[in-house]
């Protein structure tokens, strides 16, 4: 992998990370608080912790899979990649502000699907282009599924 294409795929994470964090600055308000969650939800200090290694684990492997796309002679794949992983890091942002910022929890849930989903077809296509980057890139829609039932359940709780 290059370092311009580790370079930009870093970028792009941090910026939806740094997006999501903006608006879940309200996580430790008093309407976080009241909510009802579901007793599986884990500390609130696991939630940076997966984050952050989920978000290695994203700009490590698509730059490791656009790499290799385009040394392969296939920038169509390589383009279609970069487009499933923008729409990918949007729903990953977009997420904490319907639900922190927005404090829209079905919203939020059908937000969650729709990352969860997201995140598996980035993992198929990371695992056919370079089977072992799939494999560590396998934790994101496990998380991300976790997360839809998490959030699911949440609005469930406080209907």
């Amino acid at each position: 992998m290059t370092m311009r294409t580790l370079g930009a795929t870093t970028l792009g994470v941090a910026a939806a990370a740094a997006a999501g964090s903006i608006a879940s600055r309200t996580h430790t308000s008093a309407w976080y608080t009241r909510l009802t969650k579901p007793a599986y939800v884990p500390p609130s200090g696991v939630f940076p912790i997966a984050w952050t290694s989920l978000y290695a684990d994203i700009a490590g492997t698509s730059a490791v899979v656009i790499d290799r796309l385009r040394t392969a002679g296939q920038p169509r794949k390589a383009r279609r990649y970069i487009s499933a992983l923008v729409v990918n890091l949007l729903l990953n942002a977009g997420w904490s502000w319907l639900f922190f910022r927005y404090r829209r929890l079905g919203l939020s849930a059908v937000g969650a699907a729709a990352l969860a989903l997201s995140s598996a077809d980035l993992t198929k296509r990371t695992a056919e282009a370079e089977p072992r980057a799939g494999l560590v890139l396998l934790p994101y829609p496990l998380w991300c599924a976790f997360a839809t039932v998490m959030s699911a359940h949440t609005w469930r709780l406080n209907r």
